[in-house]
């Protein structure tokens, strides 16, 4: 039965190969490192940004799947680099005989497998975003008010960092704050008569105003901020709302925090791709190499000819072979019959 793509490898080539393979697992290595480094920068920033997605999303998923398969990359990397190495001392290569062979069968299923399933998230999960922003934007928001609630005290502070930080302002926009109550009950006068009618002519009992918390404003801007009144024109006659960057964050945290996410999972993605390349060359051309030298009997400064391959026969033959070995294995055994009952002896005695 003739071996899966075979190769000729005389002494130079092999050296070459050799060569070659231990520039390839250092940029493995590499590459492995920057996805630790992007998996766990994308980590943290999910949890500081995990408030503002909902409870449902898979999103984090990724970075912890792309972190074991960047470790993963990263210690086939060493081992080619130390394999390919010993490859060209003949003092070196006998420790590297009998474990390289199980490494390449580790590195193929258990590296392969995790970079193929963090690429498949890669690709999947950040168009759940969308959705999980959303709803997570409009807790957020809804809670914005309970200061002094259990569980929910620290969303005010959670929110008033991500506007000021990333320079957004409500969900899709400023005037997002005006569909919800976002000052606390305790903070309203209840003799006032403007704060009275607001709450009678809700149906909810919610207080509602035209304005904004003080992280929606640009400190940029050159006049102070207008938080009040937004939708009065009398209020602010020098005010354009056409132009709320002037004074107001433009943007609304939804679309800023779906561009962040979704940009570091595009990152991680094309670094996870990358790897899976290096990671595939890598492993064929230490399976070359080790089948070659497998064929020098481990003499690895020989100068003959030698053949290397991925598989020692034909997968077709190598089934066929496994489908009858199992099929025979699994056969009953035929029943014996049973021993023929002996003819009765006659007695002599009585003839």
């Amino acid at each position: 039965m003739a071996p899966v793509l075979p190769l000729v490898l005389p002494l130079q080539p092999r050296i070459r190969l050799a060569q070659g393979l231990w520039l390839l697992s250092w940029l493995l290595a590499l590459a492995g490192g920057v996805i630790l480094l992007c998996s766990g920068h994308l980590l943290v920033q999910l949890r500081h940004l995990g408030t503002f997605l909902a409870p449902s999303c898979q999103f984090p998923v990724l970075p912890q799947a792309a972190l074991a398969a960047g470790a993963v990359a990263l210690g086939t990397g060493l081992v080619g680099v130390g394999a390919s190495r010993a490859s060209l001392n003949a003092a070196l290569y006998p420790p590297w005989r009998g474990v390289l062979g199980p490494l390449l069968v580790a590195g193929t299923a258990g590296g392969g497998g995790l970079l193929v399933v963090a690429l498949g998230l890669a690709l999947a999960l950040p168009g759940s975003l969308d959705e999980a922003l959303e709803e997570g934007l409009v807790t957020a928001l809804a809670h914005y008010k309970d200061t002094e609630v259990p569980g929910h005290c620290q969303a005010k502070r959670l929110v008033d960092e991500l506007q000021l930080r990333y320079h957004c302002c409500g969900r899709h926009g400023y005037k997002d704050w005006f569909g919800v109550q976002w000052v606390s009950s305790r903070y309203l006068d209840p003799g006032d008569r403007d704060v009275a009618d607001r709450i009678q002519s809700n149906v909810e009992g919610l207080y509602l105003t035209d304005g904004v918390p003080f992280s929606c404003c640009n400190p940029h801007s050159p006049r102070p901020c207008l938080q009040n009144r937004l939708s009065d024109s009398y209020a602010h006659p020098l005010f354009d709302p056409r132009q709320p960057n002037q004074n107001l964050w433009a943007q609304g945290c939804h679309e800023v925090l779906l561009e962040h996410l979704q940009d570091l999972a595009g990152t991680l993605g094309s670094m996870l791709a990358v790897t899976f390349l290096l990671q595939a060359l890598v492993l064929l051309g230490l399976r070359y190499l080790q089948t070659a030298l497998e064929g020098l009997g481990g003499v690895i400064d020989a100068g003959g000819e030698t053949q290397g391959y991925l598989f020692p026969s034909g997968l077709k033959d190598m089934l066929k072979t496994a489908w009858l070995q199992g099929g025979v294995a699994c056969r009953p055994a035929p029943e014996e019959a049973p021993p023929a009952e002996a003819p009765p002896k006659e007695d002599l005695s009585e003839a």
